[in-house]
Protein backbone atom coordinates (compact mmCIF):
# COMPACT_ATOMS: atom_id res chain seq x y z
CA UNK A 1 0.00 0.00 0.00
CA UNK A 2 1.04 3.20 -1.02
CA UNK A 3 0.23 6.24 1.39
CA UNK A 4 0.69 9.74 2.52
CA UNK A 5 1.34 10.95 5.62
CA UNK A 6 -0.80 13.67 6.20
CA UNK A 7 0.50 16.87 7.19
CA UNK A 8 0.62 20.46 6.22
CA UNK A 9 1.41 20.98 2.49
CA UNK A 10 2.16 23.19 -0.06
CA UNK A 11 -0.68 24.22 -2.64
CA UNK A 12 -0.02 22.75 -5.88
CA UNK A 13 2.32 23.98 -7.98
CA UNK A 14 0.41 23.94 -11.11
CA UNK A 15 0.00 27.23 -13.60
CA UNK A 16 -0.59 26.75 -17.39
CA UNK A 17 1.43 29.39 -18.18
CA UNK A 18 4.35 27.98 -16.40
CA UNK A 19 6.37 25.71 -19.17
CA UNK A 20 6.06 22.10 -18.37
CA UNK A 21 8.25 19.21 -19.64
CA UNK A 22 6.78 15.98 -20.79
CA UNK A 23 8.58 13.02 -20.14
CA UNK A 24 6.93 10.21 -22.84
CA UNK A 25 7.65 6.33 -21.97
CA UNK A 26 8.50 4.57 -25.25
CA UNK A 27 11.36 2.06 -24.69
CA UNK A 28 9.07 -1.37 -24.06
CA UNK A 29 9.23 -4.60 -25.88
CA UNK A 30 5.76 -5.23 -26.37
CA UNK A 31 5.54 -8.56 -25.95
CA UNK A 32 1.80 -8.88 -25.15
CA UNK A 33 1.06 -7.16 -28.67
CA UNK A 34 3.55 -9.98 -30.71
CA UNK A 35 3.90 -10.59 -33.48
CA UNK A 36 2.61 -7.09 -34.31
CA UNK A 37 5.70 -5.88 -32.33
CA UNK A 38 8.54 -8.23 -33.33
CA UNK A 39 10.36 -5.53 -35.54
CA UNK A 40 8.97 -2.72 -34.56
CA UNK A 41 8.45 -0.82 -31.26
CA UNK A 42 5.07 -1.32 -30.11
CA UNK A 43 4.61 2.65 -29.38
CA UNK A 44 4.69 2.91 -33.08
CA UNK A 45 2.53 0.78 -34.66
CA UNK A 46 -0.57 2.50 -36.34
CA UNK A 47 -3.53 4.26 -35.11
CA UNK A 48 -5.04 6.54 -37.78
CA UNK A 49 -2.55 8.54 -39.24
CA UNK A 50 0.24 8.37 -37.32
CA UNK A 51 1.94 6.14 -34.88
CA UNK A 52 0.64 5.20 -31.30
CA UNK A 53 3.32 7.25 -29.50
CA UNK A 54 2.17 10.57 -31.65
CA UNK A 55 -0.61 10.81 -30.20
CA UNK A 56 0.48 10.96 -26.39
CA UNK A 57 2.65 13.58 -28.09
CA UNK A 58 -0.03 15.23 -29.04
CA UNK A 59 -1.52 15.64 -25.98
CA UNK A 60 1.19 16.47 -24.54
CA UNK A 61 1.56 19.58 -27.02
CA UNK A 62 -1.82 20.56 -27.02
CA UNK A 63 -1.67 20.69 -23.18
CA UNK A 64 1.00 23.47 -23.23
CA UNK A 65 4.24 20.79 -23.19
CA UNK A 66 7.41 23.57 -24.38
CA UNK A 67 9.99 20.50 -23.99
CA UNK A 68 9.37 17.02 -24.99
CA UNK A 69 12.06 13.57 -23.84
CA UNK A 70 10.87 10.31 -25.45
CA UNK A 71 12.66 7.95 -23.05
CA UNK A 72 13.43 5.10 -26.28
CA UNK A 73 15.32 1.49 -26.05
CA UNK A 74 13.96 -1.34 -27.92
CA UNK A 75 14.15 -0.40 -31.64
CA UNK A 76 14.97 3.35 -30.58
CA UNK A 77 16.48 4.22 -34.02
CA UNK A 78 13.28 2.97 -35.58
CA UNK A 79 11.64 6.08 -33.07
CA UNK A 80 14.39 8.77 -33.59
CA UNK A 81 14.64 8.39 -37.28
CA UNK A 82 10.79 9.37 -37.64
CA UNK A 83 10.20 12.08 -35.13
CA UNK A 84 13.67 13.70 -35.83
CA UNK A 85 14.80 16.46 -33.44
CA UNK A 86 11.25 18.39 -32.95
CA UNK A 87 7.56 17.72 -32.94
CA UNK A 88 5.02 20.02 -34.04
CA UNK A 89 7.71 23.14 -33.83
CA UNK A 90 8.33 21.70 -29.95
CA UNK A 91 11.90 20.66 -29.09
CA UNK A 92 12.42 16.72 -28.77
CA UNK A 93 14.90 14.52 -27.23
CA UNK A 94 15.77 11.10 -26.85
CA UNK A 95 16.85 9.77 -23.27
CA UNK A 96 18.37 5.82 -23.83
CA UNK A 97 16.65 3.21 -20.95
CA UNK A 98 19.48 0.38 -21.45
CA UNK A 99 18.01 -1.95 -18.98
CA UNK A 100 13.95 -2.08 -18.63
CA UNK A 101 13.79 -2.07 -14.90
CA UNK A 102 10.61 -0.34 -14.11
CA UNK A 103 9.04 2.81 -14.47
CA UNK A 104 10.95 5.29 -12.39
CA UNK A 105 14.28 4.11 -13.63
CA UNK A 106 13.04 4.77 -16.92
CA UNK A 107 12.15 8.80 -15.98
CA UNK A 108 15.67 8.38 -14.44
CA UNK A 109 17.17 8.24 -17.59
CA UNK A 110 15.69 11.37 -18.73
CA UNK A 111 16.42 13.00 -15.65
CA UNK A 112 19.77 15.20 -17.20
CA UNK A 113 16.58 16.79 -19.67
CA UNK A 114 14.42 17.73 -16.87
CA UNK A 115 14.79 21.48 -15.12
CA UNK A 116 11.10 22.35 -13.40
CA UNK A 117 7.88 20.91 -13.20
CA UNK A 118 7.18 18.12 -15.85
CA UNK A 119 4.78 15.14 -16.85
CA UNK A 120 5.16 11.55 -17.26
CA UNK A 121 3.02 10.08 -20.00
CA UNK A 122 2.82 6.58 -21.41
CA UNK A 123 3.62 6.33 -25.25
CA UNK A 124 1.06 3.29 -24.92
CA UNK A 125 -1.81 5.41 -23.80
CA UNK A 126 -4.51 6.98 -25.58
CA UNK A 127 -5.27 9.68 -23.13
CA UNK A 128 -8.36 12.16 -22.90
CA UNK A 129 -7.07 15.40 -24.59
CA UNK A 130 -8.93 17.65 -22.28
CA UNK A 131 -7.47 15.43 -18.80
CA UNK A 132 -4.17 15.75 -20.25
CA UNK A 133 -4.85 20.03 -19.83
CA UNK A 134 -5.85 19.72 -16.42
CA UNK A 135 -3.28 17.59 -15.48
CA UNK A 136 -1.08 20.57 -16.56
CA UNK A 137 -2.56 23.05 -15.19
CA UNK A 138 -3.52 21.94 -11.64
CA UNK A 139 0.00 19.97 -11.42
CA UNK A 140 1.20 18.04 -9.30
CA UNK A 141 -1.79 15.79 -10.39
CA UNK A 142 -2.52 11.79 -11.86
CA UNK A 143 -4.81 10.67 -13.93
CA UNK A 144 -7.70 8.79 -12.70
CA UNK A 145 -10.28 7.24 -14.66
CA UNK A 146 -13.39 5.09 -13.27
CA UNK A 147 -13.46 1.55 -14.32
CA UNK A 148 -16.20 -1.62 -13.92
CA UNK A 149 -13.41 -3.40 -12.19
CA UNK A 150 -10.58 -1.73 -10.20
CA UNK A 151 -9.21 -4.65 -8.82
CA UNK A 152 -7.03 -5.06 -11.86
CA UNK A 153 -5.96 -1.78 -11.64
CA UNK A 154 -3.49 0.42 -9.25
CA UNK A 155 -6.34 1.63 -7.61
CA UNK A 156 -6.49 5.22 -6.02
CA UNK A 157 -7.17 6.51 -2.63
CA UNK A 158 -8.91 9.94 -2.11
CA UNK A 159 -9.93 12.30 0.88
CA UNK A 160 -12.09 15.25 0.21
CA UNK A 161 -10.49 16.22 -3.35
CA UNK A 162 -6.93 15.02 -2.66
CA UNK A 163 -4.84 12.43 -4.12
CA UNK A 164 -3.91 9.75 0.04
CA UNK A 165 -2.55 6.72 -1.64
CA UNK A 166 -1.99 3.69 -4.43
CA UNK A 167 -2.64 0.74 -3.79
CA UNK A 168 -2.22 -2.45 -6.75
CA UNK A 169 -4.51 -4.91 -7.79
CA UNK A 170 -6.17 -4.94 -4.25
CA UNK A 171 -8.54 -7.42 -3.22
CA UNK A 172 -11.19 -4.51 -1.55
CA UNK A 173 -10.50 -1.56 -4.04
CA UNK A 174 -10.90 1.45 -1.59
CA UNK A 175 -12.89 3.49 -4.98
CA UNK A 176 -13.49 2.36 -8.71
CA UNK A 177 -10.64 5.09 -9.91
CA UNK A 178 -7.77 3.41 -11.43
CA UNK A 179 -4.54 5.00 -12.18
CA UNK A 180 -4.39 5.96 -15.67
CA UNK A 181 -0.85 6.32 -15.87
CA UNK A 182 -0.41 9.91 -16.46
CA UNK A 183 1.99 12.33 -13.89
CA UNK A 184 2.19 16.06 -13.43
CA UNK A 185 5.17 16.26 -10.69
CA UNK A 186 7.18 19.14 -9.25
CA UNK A 187 10.60 19.77 -10.00
CA UNK A 188 11.87 18.06 -6.74
CA UNK A 189 10.93 14.96 -7.79
CA UNK A 190 13.31 14.11 -10.39
CA UNK A 191 15.35 13.85 -7.31
CA UNK A 192 13.45 11.26 -6.07
CA UNK A 193 13.57 8.93 -8.99
CA UNK A 194 16.02 6.25 -7.53
CA UNK A 195 13.19 4.50 -5.04
CA UNK A 196 14.08 0.51 -4.39
CA UNK A 197 12.93 -2.08 -6.66
CA UNK A 198 9.56 -3.39 -5.93
CA UNK A 199 8.73 -6.87 -5.32
CA UNK A 200 8.24 -7.67 -8.93
CA UNK A 201 12.02 -6.31 -9.19
CA UNK A 202 10.85 -2.88 -10.70
CA UNK A 203 11.63 0.59 -9.87
CA UNK A 204 7.83 1.73 -9.52
CA UNK A 205 6.41 5.50 -10.80
CA UNK A 206 4.00 4.76 -7.89
CA UNK A 207 6.87 4.73 -5.18
CA UNK A 208 7.71 8.20 -6.61
CA UNK A 209 4.30 9.52 -6.27
CA UNK A 210 4.03 7.96 -2.78
CA UNK A 211 6.87 10.91 -1.93
CA UNK A 212 5.20 13.35 -3.51
CA UNK A 213 2.09 12.81 -1.76
CA UNK A 214 3.91 13.38 0.87
CA UNK A 215 5.19 16.19 0.13
CA UNK A 216 1.90 17.99 -1.51
CA UNK A 217 -1.43 18.36 -1.97
CA UNK A 218 -1.70 16.39 -5.03
CA UNK A 219 -5.05 16.44 -7.58
CA UNK A 220 -6.87 13.36 -9.12
CA UNK A 221 -7.75 14.26 -12.46
CA UNK A 222 -10.92 12.19 -13.52
CA UNK A 223 -10.17 11.19 -17.63
CA UNK A 224 -13.32 10.73 -19.75
CA UNK A 225 -11.66 8.04 -21.89
CA UNK A 226 -8.45 6.41 -21.63
CA UNK A 227 -7.08 3.33 -23.38
CA UNK A 228 -4.01 1.50 -22.32
CA UNK A 229 -3.12 -0.11 -26.08
CA UNK A 230 -0.91 -3.31 -25.01
CA UNK A 231 -2.48 -6.52 -27.21
CA UNK A 232 -3.62 -6.50 -31.02
CA UNK A 233 -7.34 -6.22 -29.88
CA UNK A 234 -6.70 -2.86 -28.13
CA UNK A 235 -4.98 -1.36 -31.27
CA UNK A 236 -8.39 -2.07 -32.70
CA UNK A 237 -10.23 -0.09 -30.23
CA UNK A 238 -7.56 2.62 -30.42
CA UNK A 239 -7.90 2.76 -34.43
CA UNK A 240 -11.88 2.79 -33.66
CA UNK A 241 -11.48 5.47 -31.16
CA UNK A 242 -8.75 7.57 -33.67
CA UNK A 243 -10.29 7.12 -36.88
CA UNK A 244 -14.10 7.96 -35.24
CA UNK A 245 -12.85 11.31 -34.85
CA UNK A 246 -11.82 11.94 -38.57
CA UNK A 247 -13.67 13.91 -40.82
CA UNK A 248 -14.18 13.46 -44.23
CA UNK A 249 -11.20 14.09 -47.04
CA UNK A 250 -11.09 13.03 -50.01
CA UNK A 251 -7.53 14.03 -51.91
CA UNK A 252 -6.73 11.05 -53.74
CA UNK A 253 -8.46 9.67 -57.18
CA UNK A 254 -11.80 8.05 -56.56
CA UNK A 255 -13.89 6.07 -59.61
CA UNK A 256 -17.02 8.32 -60.41
CA UNK A 257 -19.07 5.10 -59.95
CA UNK A 258 -17.29 4.16 -56.14
CA UNK A 259 -19.52 5.20 -53.11
CA UNK A 260 -17.81 6.55 -50.27
CA UNK A 261 -20.36 7.13 -47.24
CA UNK A 262 -19.62 8.57 -43.98
CA UNK A 263 -15.85 10.34 -42.35
CA UNK A 264 -13.66 8.73 -45.00
CA UNK A 265 -10.18 9.78 -45.85
CA UNK A 266 -8.66 9.25 -48.74
CA UNK A 267 -5.09 10.69 -48.83
CA UNK A 268 -3.57 12.06 -51.64
CA UNK A 269 -1.79 9.17 -54.02
CA UNK A 270 -4.62 6.61 -52.72
CA UNK A 271 -7.18 5.10 -55.09
CA UNK A 272 -10.60 3.97 -54.80
CA UNK A 273 -11.48 1.96 -58.31
CA UNK A 274 -14.76 1.10 -60.07
CA UNK A 275 -17.61 -0.16 -58.08
CA UNK A 276 -15.72 0.19 -54.58
CA UNK A 277 -18.40 0.61 -51.49
CA UNK A 278 -16.82 2.29 -48.39
CA UNK A 279 -18.55 3.02 -45.19
CA UNK A 280 -16.52 5.29 -42.62
CA UNK A 281 -14.93 5.78 -39.92
CA UNK A 282 -12.48 4.17 -42.32
CA UNK A 283 -8.41 6.06 -43.70
CA UNK A 284 -7.07 5.03 -47.22
CA UNK A 285 -3.53 6.33 -46.90
CA UNK A 286 -1.25 7.27 -49.36
CA UNK A 287 -0.13 4.68 -52.30
CA UNK A 288 -3.00 2.05 -50.99
CA UNK A 289 -5.67 0.73 -53.28
CA UNK A 290 -9.63 -0.37 -52.83
CA UNK A 291 -11.13 -2.28 -55.46
CA UNK A 292 -12.26 -2.71 -57.93
CA UNK A 293 -15.76 -3.80 -56.55
CA UNK A 294 -14.61 -4.07 -52.85
CA UNK A 295 -16.19 -3.50 -49.63
CA UNK A 296 -14.09 -1.92 -46.54
CA UNK A 297 -16.44 -0.60 -43.66
CA UNK A 298 -16.23 0.18 -40.05
CA UNK A 299 -13.49 1.43 -38.69
CA UNK A 300 -10.71 0.20 -40.87
CA UNK A 301 -7.26 1.61 -41.37
CA UNK A 302 -5.40 0.99 -44.71
CA UNK A 303 -2.06 2.04 -44.25
CA UNK A 304 0.26 3.17 -46.57
CA UNK A 305 0.60 0.77 -50.00
CA UNK A 306 -2.46 -1.39 -48.71
CA UNK A 307 -4.20 -3.51 -51.29
CA UNK A 308 -7.88 -4.56 -51.18
CA UNK A 309 -8.82 -6.03 -54.46
CA UNK A 310 -11.35 -7.51 -56.67
CA UNK A 311 -14.75 -8.63 -54.42
CA UNK A 312 -12.92 -8.13 -51.23
CA UNK A 313 -14.38 -7.60 -48.24
CA UNK A 314 -12.49 -5.80 -44.82
CA UNK A 315 -14.66 -4.69 -42.15
CA UNK A 316 -12.91 -2.85 -39.05
CA UNK A 317 -9.52 -4.10 -39.40
CA UNK A 318 -6.24 -2.70 -39.66
CA UNK A 319 -4.14 -3.41 -42.81
CA UNK A 320 -0.63 -2.30 -42.18
CA UNK A 321 1.63 -0.79 -44.55
CA UNK A 322 2.10 -3.17 -48.01
CA UNK A 323 -0.28 -5.54 -46.85
CA UNK A 324 -1.72 -6.91 -49.69
CA UNK A 325 -5.99 -8.72 -49.73
CA UNK A 326 -5.60 -9.29 -53.24
CA UNK A 327 -9.02 -10.60 -54.44
CA UNK A 328 -12.11 -12.95 -53.25
CA UNK A 329 -11.37 -12.54 -49.14
CA UNK A 330 -12.96 -11.62 -46.44
CA UNK A 331 -11.19 -9.81 -43.45
CA UNK A 332 -13.26 -8.69 -40.66
CA UNK A 333 -12.21 -7.17 -36.70
CA UNK A 334 -8.37 -8.11 -37.68
CA UNK A 335 -4.94 -6.95 -37.68
CA UNK A 336 -2.31 -7.92 -40.42
CA UNK A 337 1.18 -6.87 -39.61
CA UNK A 338 3.36 -4.84 -42.88
CA UNK A 339 3.87 -6.75 -45.75
CA UNK A 340 1.37 -9.70 -45.29
CA UNK A 341 -0.26 -11.68 -48.54
CA UNK A 342 -3.54 -13.04 -48.38
CA UNK A 343 -4.00 -15.96 -51.44
CA UNK A 344 -7.04 -15.71 -52.92
CA UNK A 345 -10.31 -16.53 -51.50
CA UNK A 346 -8.75 -16.17 -48.15
CA UNK A 347 -11.48 -16.20 -45.43
CA UNK A 348 -11.41 -14.95 -42.00
CA UNK A 349 -13.79 -16.48 -39.45
CA UNK A 350 -14.55 -13.06 -36.84
CA UNK A 351 -17.12 -14.98 -34.34
CA UNK A 352 -17.56 -18.47 -32.20
CA UNK A 353 -20.62 -20.61 -32.86
CA UNK A 354 -21.60 -20.63 -29.11
CA UNK A 355 -21.75 -16.26 -29.31
CA UNK A 356 -18.75 -16.52 -26.39
CA UNK A 357 -16.45 -13.80 -26.20
CA UNK A 358 -13.14 -14.37 -28.92
CA UNK A 359 -10.04 -15.51 -27.26
CA UNK A 360 -6.23 -14.91 -28.03
CA UNK A 361 -2.79 -16.93 -26.89
CA UNK A 362 -0.72 -13.89 -25.30
CA UNK A 363 2.31 -14.83 -23.90
CA UNK A 364 1.56 -18.49 -23.50
CA UNK A 365 -2.40 -17.97 -21.92
CA UNK A 366 -5.19 -17.96 -23.25
CA UNK A 367 -6.80 -14.07 -22.85
CA UNK A 368 -10.53 -12.96 -23.19
CA UNK A 369 -10.58 -10.17 -25.56
CA UNK A 370 -13.64 -8.64 -24.21
CA UNK A 371 -14.68 -9.06 -27.77
CA UNK A 372 -17.66 -11.48 -28.99
CA UNK A 373 -16.27 -10.16 -33.14
CA UNK A 374 -12.78 -10.61 -33.42
CA UNK A 375 -10.80 -12.47 -35.96
CA UNK A 376 -6.95 -12.74 -36.41
CA UNK A 377 -3.36 -11.08 -35.71
CA UNK A 378 -1.27 -11.62 -38.61
CA UNK A 379 2.87 -11.06 -38.40
CA UNK A 380 4.58 -8.88 -41.05
CA UNK A 381 4.90 -11.26 -44.16
CA UNK A 382 2.83 -13.92 -43.14
CA UNK A 383 1.14 -15.59 -46.38
CA UNK A 384 -2.03 -17.72 -46.83
CA UNK A 385 -2.54 -20.19 -49.34
CA UNK A 386 -5.50 -20.08 -52.09
CA UNK A 387 -9.01 -21.16 -49.88
CA UNK A 388 -7.16 -20.52 -46.46
CA UNK A 389 -9.86 -20.58 -43.59
CA UNK A 390 -8.55 -18.98 -40.86
CA UNK A 391 -10.45 -19.11 -37.17
CA UNK A 392 -11.87 -16.36 -35.08
CA UNK A 393 -8.40 -15.92 -32.49
CA UNK A 394 -5.77 -17.84 -34.32
CA UNK A 395 -2.36 -16.17 -35.00
CA UNK A 396 0.30 -16.04 -37.44
CA UNK A 397 3.41 -15.23 -36.86
CA UNK A 398 6.12 -13.22 -38.62
CA UNK A 399 6.61 -15.20 -41.94
CA UNK A 400 4.38 -17.87 -41.58
CA UNK A 401 2.89 -20.05 -44.39
CA UNK A 402 -0.15 -21.77 -44.95
CA UNK A 403 -1.54 -24.44 -47.80
CA UNK A 404 -3.63 -24.06 -50.19
CA UNK A 405 -7.07 -24.65 -48.72
CA UNK A 406 -6.26 -25.58 -45.22
CA UNK A 407 -8.29 -24.63 -42.17
CA UNK A 408 -6.26 -22.94 -39.50
CA UNK A 409 -7.58 -23.43 -36.64
CA UNK A 410 -4.48 -22.89 -34.07
CA UNK A 411 -1.94 -20.18 -33.75
CA UNK A 412 0.78 -20.90 -36.40
CA UNK A 413 4.61 -19.36 -36.04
Amino acid sequence: MIDGRGGQHPTPCGDSTRPMHAVVLAAGQGTRMRPLSASIPKPMLPVADRPLVAHTLDAAVDAGATELTLVVGYESEVVESHFGDSYRGVPLRYAHQTERAGTADAVAAAREHIDGPFAVLNGDNLYDADAIRKLFETAPAVCAIEVEEPSNYGVLSVDDGALTGVVEKPDEPPTSLANAGAYAFPAEAAGWLDVPASDRGERELTDVLARVIDAYDVSPVRCERWLDVGRPWELLAANEWKLGECERRIDGEVADDATLRGSVVVEAGAMVRSGAVIEGPTMVRAGASVGPNAHVRGATLLEEDATVGHAVEIKNSVLSRGATVPHLSYVGDSVLGRDVNFGAGTTVANLRHDDANVRVTVKGDRVDTGRRKFGVVVGDGAKTGIDTTLNAGVTLGTNARTEPGETVRRDRT
